[in-house]
């Protein structure tokens, strides 16, 4: 098999596929880097349950999880096949570590996950399923999470965790447009990338105490919480990547990293 990384990226607004931009760019560009995975795993801040989830769909909707956007948004579809083997497979790792999963045979794909797909495999042909989060258990369980699916890394499954680097929609509200990164922004962003390829990841669980404007830049864990997924996805002792780094609206980073 392909043995594929685990990756985290900030998926910013749902209209991110009708844009243009550095952030654009580079999802445009990071499929073709990364190559063919088997089939894509994909976990976003948009699917928040109790206990984890996966799902075993055989044809994933287009969820569109917002409201008041362009028409042309309402428009887009993303019919890639579902994993219904991988969700299982998933389960079970999930299962054998203790994390008592579920499997929803309905669960389409949110805009978390198809908004940057969209861009990185336009053809739609990598079978993809999504799993869950669940935000109230906090960063270690998703970091134990993810070590529970690594094994999925080298069966040729891309873990693809999608949420936000930073994310405080009240700031954005006041921001947009504002072509000016905001320094307590820019802190905590630098120190997020510092503790990531440091794998300082007792820091990065308490984050919330440790980091600079921490909760100014996340009010709500929900959007960071993919991330320790992917951090606990690779290898204890392995490589971190930045693989993009750039602000929009001076407020929502749009980083985004590599862990092998």
């Amino acid at each position: 098999m392909n043995r594929q990384p685990a990756i985290f990226v900030s998926h910013g607004s749902p209209t991110l596929p009708l844009e243009r931009g550095e952030a654009v760019d580079f999802l445009r560009q990071l499929g073709r880097s990364l190559g063919r995975p088997e089939a894509i795993l994909a976990v976003s801040a948009h699917w928040d349950t109790a206990r984890p989830a996966v799902s075993s769909v055989e044809e994933p909707e287009t969820i569109y999880d917002f409201y008041g956007f362009p028409e042309e948004l309402y428009r887009l579809r993303y019919p890639a096949p579902g994993a219904p083997g991988m969700a299982k497979r998933a389960a079970s790792l999930l299962a054998d570590a203790g994390m008592q999963p579920q499997v929803d045979p309905q669960r389409g794909l949110d805009h978390g996950a198809w908004t940057s797909l969209m861009l990185m495999y336009p053809q739609a042909d990598i079978p993809v399923t999504q799993l869950s989060i669940q935000s109230r258990l906090g960063p270690a369980h998703h970091v134990r999470l993810g070590a529970a699916l690594r094994p999925l890394r080298e069966e040729g499954v891309l873990i693809f965790a999608s949420g936000g680097a930073t994310h405080n929609l009240r700031e954005l509200r006041h921001q947009r447009g504002n072509p000016v990164p905001q320094p307590w922004v820019v802190e905590f962003n630098e120190w997020l990338a510092h503790a990531l390829k440091s794998r300082r990841t007792d820091d990065l669980i308490a984050y919330r105490e440790k980091a600079p404007h921490a909760v100014r830049n996340h009010p709500t864990d929900e959007h960071l919480i993919p991330l320790f997924v992917a951090l606990g996805a690779g290898d204890p002792g392995g490589a971190t990547q930045r693989l993009h780094s750039s602000i929009e609206s001076g407020v929502i980073s749009m980083d985004a990293y590599r862990f092998d």
